[in-house]
This record gives C-alpha cells, structure tokens and sequence, in this order.
C-alpha cells in the first residue's frame, strides 16, 4: 500500500476543528459584548486602528512579526504588537477616551498564556491619572469576572514582604545572590533588570496566586518605565506604571503615558543601543508617534488588557490554548 493510499491519524483526521468549545465561544462573544457595553456607558469610544505597521517597537523584550513582500507595498511593515502608537496619534488629534479590541502579533511567543496572535483590549483616559485607571480596570474586571476584593500594593513593598530585598536600592549582585538562594538559575547572568525580571515571575507571582481576588502592583523601578512617566518617591525615581494579577495571571498593564516627544525618541534611542548590545536588529523611530507627542498628547492614563487571558480566567482553564 502506497504512502498515499494509508489511513490518515485520528489527529489529522480531526484538525480542521476548531480548539474551543461553542460554549467557549459563546462565552467570548458574551465577553466582548459586555465589554462594548462597559464602555458605551462611560462614554468611551470605540476605534480601529492599522494593523501592519511602517515602524516596529524598539522594545527589546518584544519582536514584531514582518510582512516583507507584497505587490503593494514598497518596503517590510511590521504587523502591530499593540495599537498603542497609533491610538496615541488619535488621542493627540484630540479623540477623547477611546477603546479598541484590537488583534496583536509578536514573534517568539508561544505558552500557556502566549499565542503570536492574540486579543489586546487598550483604552486611554485623557485627564486621568493611572490609580484613578486602576479603580476602572477593576470595575470591569468586576463586570466580566464577578464581585472580587481588590487591593494595591507598590512593587517596591512587594518584594520587600515577599522576599526581604529591596529593588530599588539593591544592586545586581543582591539580586542575584538572592535569586541563587531560592531558584536554580544555573549560569545565568545579567544585569540588575534581569534579576528583577526573574524573581518577580518566579518567585513573587506564584506568591500571588495564593492572593484573594485581583492585585495591582504599581510604581516600578526607573529602568521599567517603558513608555511611563517617572516620579520621584522617597528620594528616588520610579515609574508610574501598574499591573494586575488576578489568581497570579498577569492580566493587564498600565502606565501614566509619557507626553514629552524629546524623552519619548531618547527612550527609543537607548532601547536600540540595548538591541545592539544584545545583538538584536535596531527598529527605526516610529516619528509618526514622535510627531503627535510634539504636537501635544494630552495627559492621560493607557492600560492593554490581555483578553485571551481573561476569557481563560472566566473559563476556569489553565491555558489560552
């Protein structure tokens, strides 16, 4: 018998359907209209925005995936690894609140609670500052998960209860050294940043998960501002930015958003110079963004909630799979 002529397995027999269960999607869909609605009563309006991309994010944690040929366009775009950029140009052209549910691409993603494709819900709030955010995060939280506690607690305070180290005055070889005392981390080796990294995923969220309800960290160090502003605390800088954990799950996050134009590309030019040093491709300036912040981006609140994550969350699943 030819290889053509033998019975197909039961797996590829059955993989044109679909992952989720009609009950899994009806619960999504029942998601997404209340989420529409959460914010038709608040006034919130609800936009689009492109998803291929002239510019890609800087960010070196972060890869975008590119289309790179196509009769109509002229050079590689960049499929969005979240609308931020340009909903930030809608807000500088003077749009008010907005939301969008809006699909996101990332390379080199892929777990329990990766996917490269997933579902990003993004709003922004002109005139409101990122604690004021976080009350409304929780509310829809609330709306889409059921009554839960809530409480907030800054990063700083977090690792000094949790593990008796403080990141913002410890340097890296602290961090290590208590790293090594609680994880096998091998070799490994890094800057401050990446220690940091470490102990909060493997350490400090699992602490978390053991935490009724929902849990917003908030003010982390400097050298995580992303696209945060920064405020000084108790003699020392931190940015203004939170996420929620809910059952350990990080669920959201938030920032104060940076409105300075000149901060804003020096931020981009010292994410590119870590690219090089990690011997990562540079991504150009997106000067679109630069433009609207130069303009005049009105002070506002952005929180990017991972929808996947939260249908798994109503779901009771262990995966977004």
């Amino acid at each position: 018998m030819s290889t053509r002529d033998a019975p197909a397995s039961p797996d590829r027999v059955n993989a044109w359907r679909p992952g989720a269960s009609l009950a899994c999607l009806r619960r999504r869909a029942a998601l997404l209209a209340g989420i529409r609605d959460f914010f038709a009563e608040r006034g919130v309006l609800e936009v689009d925005t492109p998803l291929l991309c002239e510019a890609g994010i800087t960010d070196p944690a972060i890869e975008p995936l590119m289309v790179t040929q196509g009769q109509s366009i002229d050079s590689p775009r960049f499929l969005q690894t979240s609308p931020e950029y340009a909903m930030k140009r809608l807000l500088a052209a003077g749009s008010g609140p907005i939301y969008q549910l809006a699909r996101a691409f990332r390379d080199g993603e892929a777990g329990a609670r990766h996917n490269p494709e997933f579902t990003l819900l993004e709003w922004y709030r002109p005139d409101t500052d990122y604690h004021a955010l976080m009350d409304e995060v929780a509310a829809l939280a609330e709306r889409c998960l059921g009554t839960m506690p809530f409480q907030k607690i800054s990063y700083r305070e977090l690792f000094l209860t949790t593990l008796g180290v403080d990141p913002i005055s410890a340097d890296a070889a602290d961090l290590e050294a208590v790293a090594r005392e609680r994880l096998d981390v091998g070799s490994l080796q890094g800057p401050r940043d990446l220690w940091l990294d470490l102990l909060l995923s493997h350490s400090i969220e699992p602490a978390l998960a053991a935490r009724d309800g929902m849990v917003f960290v908030y003010d982390y160090p400097a050298s995580q501002a992303a696209l945060s502003q920064l405020v000084e605390r108790e003699g020392v800088l931190v940015a203004q930015r939170f996420e929620l954990y809910v059952g350990g799950v990080e669920l959201a996050n938030g920032y104060q958003e940076l409105t300075d134009a000149e901060e804003q590309r020096q931020r981009f030019e010292a994410d590119n110079r870590q690219r090089r040093e990690m011997g990562q491709r540079e991504r150009a300036c997106d000067e679109r963004l630069l433009s609207a912040l130069a303009h005049g981006l009105p002070q506002c609140s952005g929180v990017a909630l991972g929808f996947d994550r939260l249908l798994m969350l109503a779901e009771g699943a262990g995966s977004i799979a």
